[in-house]
């Protein structure tokens, strides 16, 4: 078996995902944060950042540098890189820190505006323990103090009252976890769960481009003072009903205002009922999805 800490080509485990929250004696339930997922590989020398595609960008978040005053040993912390706005995780963000080259202005936002790395895993302590169950990994980690930049998530015994909670503060959604379940890398299991606080919204199809193995993708818009304004794009199948009679529309002018893309416009009149996570600064909807 591989040393975790010295082979570090390996992928934290994923999360499965339901729809509906639940409460079970076996689960805890903790807030699910809208940054990037992240291992931390620690000691007195320094940290390793890496990313959940096994990206080193160590360099992107040099203030998270700090974390190495809180270990004495050898440690990987599994996490959430987290980047707040009005009290609220901040996906766009944590998008722009992602895209950042110049050193100066790495360093110039990470003084401004320091990143958190949200942690909720502890998968080596000296030693590898992806092999000990949640429980006795959450005890080692509680001994871990909480910082500016270093913060542990805090547990639920009740899934069902903490999702209603994070439906009214628009937050991502809950995760429930397994508390015997041990730690498996390179895998998605369902002793973890996801479920996401989805929004849900009517467009408007304004036009539709073709893409490969028959796929079209639609242009949606949003109809504000009598002006349509596009929100993004989602590709549908011919098994989609929608399919025909998007091809058996007229192609027409352009109805949207602030769009100027070549593909094929419609009018915009038939709708469509999309279910998303949140919308950028932009207005344009993340992950949208057809609503069933």
């Amino acid at each position: 078996m591989k040393n975790i800490w010295n082979d570090k080509n390996w992928t934290p485990m994923l999360l499965k995902e339901i729809k509906k929250p639940f409460n079970s004696k076996n689960y805890i339930y903790e807030l699910k944060f809208d940054g990037i997922r992240a291992l931390i590989f620690a000691n007195r020398k320094g940290i390793k950042i890496q990313s959940r595609n096994k990206l080193d960008i160590t360099h992107l978040f040099p203030e998270l540098q700090e974390i190495k005053k809180i270990v004495q040993k050898n440690t990987i912390f599994d996490g959430e890189i987290v980047s707040f706005e009005n009290q609220k995780p901040s996906f766009n963000k944590i998008q722009e820190r992602m895209h950042l080259k110049d050193k100066n202005k790495i360093k110039n936002y990470a003084q401004t505006n320091p990143v958190i790395f949200i942690v909720f895993d502890i998968l080596y302590d000296n030693k590898e323990i992806t092999s000990y169950s949640l429980s006795q990994r959450k005890k080692i980690l509680d001994k871990y103090p909480d910082n500016e930049i270093f913060v542990k998530t805090k547990m639920y015994d009740n899934g069902i009252n903490l999702f209603k909670n994070v439906q009214k503060l628009k937050l991502e959604g809950i995760v429930a976890k397994n508390k015997n379940s041990t730690y498996h890398i390179n895998k998605r299991t369902d002793d973890f769960i996801k479920i996401k606080n989805t929004q849900r919204d009517t467009f408007l199809i304004g036009g539709y481009e073709y893409k490969k193995n028959n796929i079209i993708s639609l242009s949606l818009g949003e109809l504000k003072n009598k002006k349509l304004y596009f929100v993004g794009k989602i590709s549908i199948s011919p098994k989609n009903k929608l399919y025909e009679k998007i091809l058996n529309q007229k192609i027409t002018k352009n109805y949207f205002c602030e769009f100027k893309e070549n593909i094929n416009f419609i009018n915009p009149t038939i709708k469509c009922e999309i279910k998303y996570l949140e919308r950028t600064k932009n207005n344009h909807l993340r992950h949208p999805k057809f609503y069933n």
